[in-house]
């Protein structure tokens, strides 16, 4: 999973459980999308989004891993059909912390219908466009958690199976003008949720930038995964850049995959921390093997994370296929395709 019930206390509420992360050029501008809540919590799991919480995308213009700009989203409560008043406000930081202020009302409107015009919004359940083969999943876990080599057993690539087959996820899809975010500019988005405390303050939840992070360097039944959640990504590097650096350095050296496995783990390290997804604003994304600038529903994330902390080509058995939809909202009820490899 690249962060599907990734810790113990998103799993308190999976309404608040960050799935994913894309950016990546739609029609009109920039798109990002944040999933959430996943149906394979089970039937028993609350719906929808959670109307005591913020749903945020951060926006770090400078390089700083400070969010310079950030877009909330608020949602009321279920009415009998499920759906659900939404609201975006747009929010620019200028030396106030993202809690303490309210920002601009920009898009009024309700779930499972597009609003605004410019900058527009919609949110629902969406099918989840992520696959992974949990034998694959566990392994990797594995392997990070214990320094060792990963070992799949009898599995290979042409058995894979998808764990999110048929699942689905609640979608916030928010598409922004070029002009607005500066067209030919470098970006690093990040999603976060928070959640309304007894003291009226707001107590952090869940966040998301690089896909796969949680699941290879934190296991999901860990404090270090509920803690990982709470803490900013401008400390990224000072919190877990070493931890970081080791788990990859122990598995290539178990692996054989670099002659000086502590200076390759560094090299990874400073790589995917701050843990910000990178895009460059009017450009087409690309998470691949060339580079990482944002993020499509047909990027295979696994099979490039898993080779670039195995340092070895890595076939977790599963391809991505282009998601058909080319319009707004670009997420659908009807799941693309993900074939074994042959």
């Amino acid at each position: 999973m690249s962060h599907h019930l990734d810790s113990p206390l998103a799993r308190q509420d999976v309404r608040l459980d960050i799935t994913d992360l894309y950016a990546f050029r739609g029609t009109t501008g920039t798109v990002l999308v944040m999933d959430v809540n996943s149906t394979i919590s089970g039937a028993t799991a609350p719906q929808g989004f959670h109307p005591e919480a913020r749903y945020e995308f951060r926006v770090d213009r400078s390089g700083d891993a400070v969010a310079d700009t950030i877009y909330r989203i608020t949602f009321g409560e279920r009415d009998r059909d499920g759906q659900q008043a939404m609201e975006l406000r747009q929010l620019d930081i200028a030396g106030s912390g993202p809690q303490a202020a309210d920002g601009q009302l920009v898009v009024r409107g309700i779930t499972n219908q597009a609003a605004g015009d410019g900058v527009r919004l919609w949110a629902g359940l969406a099918a989840d466009p992520f696959a992974i083969d949990p034998t694959v999943l566990q392994a990797v876990g594995r392997a990070f958690a214990l320094g060792r080599a990963i070992d799949l057993g009898a599995w290979q690539p042409a058995r894979a199976v998808d764990l999110f087959a048929g699942t689905s996820v609640n979608s916030i899809v928010l598409e922004v003008p070029d002009a607005t975010l500066g067209t030919g500019q470098d970006i690093g988005v990040w999603a976060v949720t928070t959640l309304a405390t007894d003291a009226g303050g707001w107590r952090p939840i869940n966040r998301a930038g690089r896909p796969m992070i949680q699941p290879i360097f934190n296991p999901a039944d860990s404090e270090l995964a509920s803690e990982y959640n709470t803490t900013e990504p401008s400390a990224d590097r000072a919190n877990y850049a070493d931890r970081f650096a080791r788990q990859v350095a122990d598995v290539v050296r178990a692996l054989g995959t670099a002659t000086d496995p502590g200076a390759y783990g560094a090299r990874v390290a400073e790589l995917i921390l701050p843990d910000v997804l990178p895009a460059r604003v009017g450009s087409a994304a690309s998470f691949g093997f060339a580079g990482v600038k944002g993020r499509s529903p047909a990027d295979n994330a696994p099979e490039v994370m898993f080779s670039l902390v195995t340092n070895s080509g890595f076939d977790p058995g599963l391809r991505r296929r282009p998601v058909p939809l080319t319009q707004f909202p670009y997420v659908g009820g009807r799941r693309a395709e993900v074939p074994a490899r042959a």
